[in-house]
């Protein structure tokens, strides 16, 4: 029978609201406590290490919390980025556009063991911004651990224990997964502009591929926030049967008008820095730095909840509690510090063109305009998670409400979870140990399907 379960109201977690996840950079808590040290800098020194005292205190904190993830016995411990082609020049992969795509070659990272019935594989989709790596550290220099760390590993809610985790970086990124950067082999140049427009379902066609590569034929859960909700759901209405169980974490069915409207504000940003040159810049000595910075900082204001920056920063001053009365001083207060560094942060490991095809990706993405959600979801037989987060306004609860009134309404087993929390969209990046607690006895519960 069909399950609607809200959650009932959770006490908020201690860390401060940070954007989505980073590669490299993605362990949010780390990262919130590290914005909020950054705060404090000056706008000459946003994004610099200073040598106080305090500094070098919270380095050394710094330090003893990655000796205590790296050495924790629920860590999946050091892992080796993989790499697989899953289309070649000679047979490459029809797009929804009605191009193709070859070859293709797909970064990705796994946890955990494939049983012998290769029935126990969960994957995990990308948000906008993170990569494959995922859970665990690569050496011991990393500083943080994978973007969901705290989900995944021995004993946690994706329990590596039980299950074979698999985590991807989507076609069109910019870390190890071809995309605009990757080089075009009719020209022996990066794509750039001419990389192919991609769209959610081409995303998901290369997941499936990778499991299939891996020899998983259907995995016991596709998992996903945000960008990666709409992978979840598009898996779900391309193979009904494709998984056990889909888990939708704070998405829809498709992309408000709102989160249109941002998401061309930030490619506008983009496309008016001279350096993007039409998406033409990867042999250039500079790139579109200043335009992909303030995308970030657009979609940034995004993730947070005017509740959770309201608390970080109010109206407090970054240099001086006295206003400078100057229009040259582009920073006096925290907030715009905080999102300058943001910008700063994300073109040191992010992709312009990347960054303008994944969100028009976004953009076109719609379950309901083949048909009713219903009708497109209720060929499933899998079971459904759903979670929403109250403050969230980018993708506010009314949507995840919709999907979960279209399965009932289709007669699918369907768990709703509504959270409580200050944070945001970001809080299902945030809150993990309230999102853990629902789903490991979801996914305890959930039935192999019979073929």
């Amino acid at each position: 029978m069909p399950v609607l379960v809200p959650t009932p109201l959770l006490p908020a977690a201690p860390s401060d609201p940070v954007s989505e996840p980073a590669p490299g950079d993605s362990s949010e808590t780390d990262a919130a406590k590290a914005d909020a040290a950054k705060t404090n800098t000056s706008e000459t020194n946003t994004s610099e290490t200073n040598t106080s005292e305090t500094d070098a205190a919270e380095t050394n904190a710094a330090e003893a919390d990655v000796a205590a993830w790296q050495d924790d016995r629920h860590s999946v411990g050091q892992v080796t980025p993989q790499c697989a082609r899953l289309a070649t020049a000679d047979d490459p992969l029809p797009l929804r556009s009605g191009q193709t795509l070859g070859p293709i070659d797909v970064a990705f990272e796994t946890y955990g063991r494939l049983d012998e019935t290769a029935s126990n594989a969960v994957f995990v989709c990308q948000t906008l911004t993170s990569d494959a790596h995922a859970a665990g550290w690569h050496d011991r220099s990393d500083r943080k651990p994978g973007w969901w760390d705290a989900l995944i590993g021995p004993g946690k809610a994706l329990d590596t224990d039980r299950y074979f985790v698999i985590s991807a970086n989507a076609l069109g990124g910019c870390r190890g997964t071809t995309g605009p950067s990757a080089i075009d082999p009719t020209t022996d140049r990066p794509y750039g502009p001419n990389f192919p427009f991609i769209t959610i379902a081409d995303i998901v066609e290369v997941h499936r591929r990778l499991c299939r590569h891996l020899g998983v034929e259907r995995p016991r859960a596709v998992i996903g926030g945000s960008l990666g909700g709409m992978q979840a759901l598009q898996w779900a209405a391309a193979d009904p049967d494709g998984a056990d169980a889909f888990l939708v974490l704070a998405s829809a069915a498709r992309l408000s008008s709102q989160g249109i409207a941002f998401n061309a504000v930030a490619r506008r940003a983009i496309r008016a820095d001279p350096r993007f040159n039409g998406g033409d810049y990867y042999e250039a000595a500079d790139r579109p730095d200043f335009g992909l910075a303030l995308a970030r900082m657009i979609a940034h204001i995004t993730y947070l909840s005017e509740r959770s920056i309201e608390s970080k920063f109010g109206r407090r001053r970054q240099l001086s509690e006295v206003p400078s009365y100057d229009l040259r001083q582009e920073v006096e207060f925290q907030v715009e510090s905080y999102l300058h560094y943001q910008g700063q942060r994300f073109v040191e490991r992010f992709d312009a063109n990347t960054y303008v095809s994944l969100t028009r990706a976004m953009d076109y993405f719609d379950l309901t305009e083949a048909g009713s959600l219903a009708e497109t979801l209720g060929r499933s037989r899998a079971r459904f998670f759903i979670a929403s987060y109250d403050t969230d306004w980018l993708f506010p609860p009314w949507q995840s409400e919709e999907i979960v009134r279209d399965l009932l309404a289709a007669q699918r087993d369907v768990t709703y979870s509504a959270f409580h929390s200050p944070y945001g969209h970001d809080a299902f990046l945030l809150e993990v140990a309230d999102l853990a607690a629902v789903l490991r006895p979801f996914l305890d519960h959930v039935p192999r399907l019979s073929v």
